[in-house]
């Protein structure tokens, strides 16, 4: 291959799919490299990737792991980033600070909608990436058929740079298109280079030839050739495919079998010469000017060791010490395994940990001043979709469980939390019930707070159907001044959406001036729980007249009278139910959008229109109003309906009167104070 290689310590992530294999390329790599001894297994939990105890348990990743490695002399830093559908975010976040991504798939044809998310993701910000089609030895598939359902989810040509060798059912090596040699896989190390086989000659010419004319699609004096039938040098198809990898023009396919070593050794030696060096990563993105420049892409807490910023150096040199203005570099290390290993420096292109930068958050650019406002993009994360209720067992906890949850959301933003003050819960919110129940565990291991969950309550609200004119009086006399309060009121129903709103007509003092706005508290203290038990909205009551003592009322009289006429009178209105309605639009593939029309309908949800999802080719949006109390599973269901790429986004849009047997059932399991719905 050519030489020209960039001689700055780059960076690559791994990422894709669950279960496509990508912790056991990273750690086929770093045992390629040498740094690592043996290699580590998924089933055994010893990788160095999924380091964590709860990524152990279930054996997938839950956040991304660095590790670092020389290979052929020079330095990289290899991201094992999650592929689950419900820890996306964090496993897309990192590219934007990469100089190259390797996609890690299966060699079948089925999974390959699934990396459609992803694939958008990294066509949409140019950034330079391979497909390495994992798990070859035991494939089934054509990878022709499987390049083709690859190439229905990428915007970028594909580029297929290797053929397998077959034997009788078996994947057993490979022909690489532009060596045109052949290798015989040889598990556990290195592929032997082998003849060619005579069958193989005319599948290799022809796919060569396919791989010529894409990358003429960009070359004039290549496509010349071909036009001509002049066959170009190796040393020219090397050189045409590191440059449209660099310029993200297309998208190399590779094969191999991470699990035993085959096609590591090859994918390796291609990021080596034809991945982006850090020059062009900076040239991209834009990094601010300055000396030095570095940038936050994960945040972890660590047992132990307390905050830790896992950040790239965009240009210059640092050191324990180095002042970025209040922020001081300490602890400066590389990760391995979660473990870190004291470095005395890093210069530009290192991935590297910083301890104790307080005040720093994931995505943030550090320059000499401090933090860089606006400096680079950061991707927004994804709304949630998925929540618990929470509350901490020991009551004593309560604090700790404040501390902890603002730290994890400190370590993945697609993690929220909120106080609903309608139905006075602790609410966490996620991508989904794995998500959220390894943030649950997290709470309980590293900040020693257990805690109950149960489904969030539907913050209901009920209004009145008719009005009503209400005379109520609180008296009571215990020695000494008593307690008298006297009021008529009238009580009006408003529009929807119009709120409450409190008046009064009083003529002649009836009740003195400054005991009205004690009425209007307790008007306001009894809507809080109307006569079917959820807050009471659109309300309009209106102070026509009463009576007061000179000695013995008071505001507390008063307002305990405007709580009586609210009680007494409100069950004379007709109160209703009412529930949330919100607007939710649904994404999906194009082929699942009457699949996700049919779950709208099911769910008691009104279709307002689709139509095609801009920028996504093949694929819809489905806009819908849906009950707030039908969306609870809505993201597992979408999930099963579409290989786990249908998602939605919602927002509060208006209340609806709900009655008949289901507004009476949730009267009586959640109205009045009842637990019964827990």
């Amino acid at each position: 291959m050519p030489g020209s290689s960039p001689s700055a310590p780059r960076c690559v992530a791994i990422v894709g799919n669950y279960l496509s294999g990508k912790t056991t390329l990273m750690e086929a790599m770093l045992h390629q490299c040498g740094a690592i001894d043996r290699r580590g297994s998924i089933k055994d939990g010893n990788t160095v990737g999924d380091a964590s105890d709860e990524a152990r348990s279930r054996q997938m990743s839950i956040e991304i792991s660095a590790a670092s490695a020389d290979f052929l002399s020079e330095q990289w830093t290899f991201l094992d980033c999650p592929g689950s559908v419900e820890f996306s975010h964090e496993g897309h976040t990192p590219l934007l600070a990469v100089d190259v991504a390797v996609v890690v798939c299966e060699p079948a044809v089925e999974k390959a909608l699934a990396l459609a998310p992803l694939l958008h993701f990294l066509d949409k910000r140019d950034i330079p990436h391979m497909l390495f089609v994992n798990k070859m030895d035991t494939a089934s598939t054509r990878v022709r058929d499987v390049l083709q359902a690859l190439q229905s989810v990428s915007d970028r040509p594909l580029v297929l740079r290797h053929v397998p060798i077959r034997d009788g059912d078996n994947v057993s090596g490979y022909v690489d298109l532009v060596s045109e040699r052949a290798y015989q896989y040889k598990p556990g190390t290195a592929s032997d280079l082998v003849p060619l086989p005579d069958e193989m000659k005319d599948r290799e010419a022809e796919a060569r030839q396919e791989l010529l004319e894409t990358l003429a699609d960009f070359d004039d004096t290549l496509l010349e050739q071909l036009l001509e039938d002049v066959e170009p040098s190796k040393q020219d198809v090397y050189a045409n495919l590191t440059r449209d990898l660099r310029q993200d023009l297309v998208v190399p396919v590779f094969l191999g079998a991470a699990e035993n070593q085959s096609g590591v050794f090859r994918l390796l030696k291609a990021l080596r010469h034809e991945a982006p060096g850090m020059a062009d990563t900076a040239k991209r993105l834009g990094v601010p000017s300055g000396e030095p420049v570095v940038q936050v892409i994960k945040t972890y807490y660590m047992p132990h060791t307390g905050k830790v910023s896992l950040a790239r150096v965009w240009s210059g040199t640092i050191k324990d010490g180095t002042a970025f203005g209040p922020h001081k570099v300490t602890g400066l290390a590389h990760l391995m395994e979660h473990t870190p290993k004291k470095i005395n420096q890093a210069s530009t292109g290192d991935v590297v940990a910083i301890g104790r930068l307080e005040d720093v958050n994931t995505g943030d650019v550090l320059g000499p001043s401090g933090v860089v406002p606006d400096a680079m993009e950061w991707p927004e994360p994804p709304q949630p979709v998925f929540g618990f209720a929470i509350h901490a067992k020991r009551r004593e906890d309560e604090v700790k469980l404040s501390t902890g949850l603002s730290r994890l959301v400190e370590e993945d933003a697609s993690l929220s939390y909120e106080h609903n003050d309608d139905t006075k819960e602790l609410v966490l919110w996620g991508q989904g019930e794995i998500h959220l129940g390894v943030a649950i565990k997290r709470l309980e291991q590293i900040y020693n707070v257990a805690v109950d969950t149960r489904p969030p309550r539907v913050p209901y609200k009920e209004t009145i159907r008719k009005g009503t004119e209400q005379h109520a009086r609180h008296k009571k006399q215990s020695g000494g001044h008593g307690e008298f309060g006297d009021v008529h009121v009238t009580i009006q129903p408003q529009p929807r959406g119009a709120g409450f709103q409190f008046e009064q007509k009083i003529v002649g003092g009836a009740v003195p001036r400054q005991y009205i706005p004690a009425v209007e508290a307790g008007v306001k203290e009894y809507l809080t729980e109307g006569p079917l038990g959820f807050p009471v909205v659109d309300v309009a009551v209106t102070l026509t007249y009463g009576q007061h003592h000179s000695v013995d009322s008071s505001d507390m009289a008063f307002r305990k009278a405007g709580i009586a006429a609210m009680k007494e009178g409100m069950p004379n209105c007709n109160p209703v139910l009412l529930e949330p309605i919100c607007e939710v639009t649904i994404s999906v593939p194009s082929e699942y959008t009457s699949k996700a029309q049919g779950t709208i309908t099911r769910r008691r949800g009104q279709i307002l229109g689709f139509d095609a999802k801009e920028g996504w080719p093949n694929w819809d949006e489905v806009k819908a109003y849906l009950p707030q109390s039908e969306m609870r599973d809505l993201i597992v269901e979408l999930r099963s309906l579409t290989q786990g790429v249908g998602t939605f986004d919602w927002t509060f849009d208006h209340l609806n009167e709900l009655s008949g047997r289901l507004a009476d059932e949730i009267v009586a399991t959640q109205g009045n104070g009842s637990d019964a719905a827990d």
